[in-house]
């Protein structure tokens, strides 16, 4: 994947919609950085088993693009993937400067020292390869909740204890699964599941139909109309309800969505 020059935007998105990933969601985009092709593609194939799209680019590409990077792409990146490259604690230091998203580090090799360094330079984790990508996506959410001090499932704030009760039968799991309702899996297409974990993911927060669009389709779709969000969320309300035996999403016109458990 190396080039030239740092790619635009517009060129990330051609990739997004000749991916076969990019045609079932964006919802949790992950940016690998290795300055070695066979692990970028490696990991990118990885990750679309799991149903979950990502990038790959050089570490020289990849500090070009973060710098012109607007703030719609930062929030539509749900981790960084760090390879083993020298640069990876400068490269980290810059990331955490503009963005709240999780930080992974792969090393090739066990080193007390590297991994200090590392973490002092903001970065999260540092996971010793070979790691399974279900692993990642699992850590990266646990990173997520800390950082941004996301309320646990079944223990929404200020819920009372039948509230919980409630919000306990949902169980949403952020890495490629299916959602479980009472512990029985609830088939989703991928977007639904991607709304539905999105929503989640800031339960009692207020999104608006943009900011579910650019997380389920990308900041850099091109062709498709907001308006199939209200589509995608209806379908998805309706299943919940049948399930649930209520409605744990809050819709208001022009507002938008809330998941309320």
């Amino acid at each position: 994947m190396a080039s030239e020059r740092c790619p635009k935007p517009a060129q990330i998105a051609e990739q997004g919609r000749d991916d076969p990933v990019g045609s079932g969601g964006w919802s949790s985009m992950y940016f690998l950085v290795d300055p070695r092709d066979t692990v970028n593609a490696g990991y990118k194939a990885s990750f679309e088993r799991e149903g979950v799209s990502s990038f790959a680019l050089m570490p020289e590409e990849f500090l070009g693009w973060l710098q012109a990077a607007s703030r719609s792409d930062l929030e539509a990146i749900q981790g960084f993937l760090l390879g083993d490259f020298e640069e990876r604690a400068k490269c980290a230091s810059v990331i955490r400067k503009q963005s709240q998203a999780p930080i992974i580090a792969l090393a090739d090799l066990r080193s007390l020292e590297q991994t200090v360094e590392l973490l002092e330079a903001g970065i999260d984790d540092v996971l010793p390869k070979p790691v399974h990508v279900r692993e990642i996506l699992a850590r990266s959410e646990a990173i997520w909740r800390r950082v941004n001090g996301a309320v646990p499932q079944g223990e929404p704030e200020g819920a009372s204890a039948s509230e919980a009760k409630a919000s306990d039968r949902l169980k949403v799991f952020h890495d490629g699964r299916d959602p479980e309702i009472d512990g029985v899996p609830l088939s989703l297409p991928r977007r639904e599941r991607h709304i539905l974990e999105y929503l989640v993911r800031n339960r009692g927060r207020r999104l608006t139909k943009t900011q579910v669009f650019n997380v389920v389709y990308g900041v850099y779709s091109n062709g498709v109309e907001e308006s199939v969000i209200e589509g995608h969320v209806s379908k998805l309300r309706r299943k919940l309800t049948e399930r649930l035996g209520h409605d744990p999403i809050e819709a208001k016109r022009y507002m938008g969505y809330t998941y309320i458990g």
